[in-house]
């Protein structure tokens, strides 16, 4: 899944120690908004796990990014909590970008074509 949006928050940094593995871990959250949905925006808040892919990802607020996730339910004390993981993250701009190699357009013509300027009388029957 996509969302494609500007960053609009940036939430403190979690650290922790794995019980079983006993490795340190990170993760760091943060919110999207998209403004193409007019009066009433999407907002999603996602993670990013591990210390690496934070650091390679380097979100900041302010920043216009598609980010790309899944979507994944754990169980807690009888309830259920949803975690929306980012597994890429890249600039909006580059993902709307068309691919290199793809076909250019021919350009727009600038004046009118001669056919259209001259009689007023009309040889089509409708």
């Amino acid at each position: 899944m996509e969302f494609i949006g500007k960053i609009i928050a940036v939430l403190p940094l979690k650290k922790g120690i794995g019980k079983t593995s006993g490795n340190e871990w990170q993760a760091q959250e943060y919110v999207i908004e998209d403004s193409a949905s007019g009066q009433y925006p999407r907002r999603m808040c996602f993670e990013v796990f591990g210390a690496d892919r934070i650091a390679q990802f380097n979100i900041q607020q302010g920043q216009e990014l598609k980010v790309s996730f899944d979507i994944d339910a754990n169980q807690w004390q009888d309830r259920w909590f949803n975690r929306i993981r980012a597994w890429k993250v890249e600039p909006a701009m580059s993902a709307a970008a068309s691919p290199a190699g793809a076909p250019v357009p021919p350009p727009a013509p600038t004046a009118a074509p001669d056919f259209l300027a001259g009689d007023s009388k009309d040889d089509l029957p409708f």
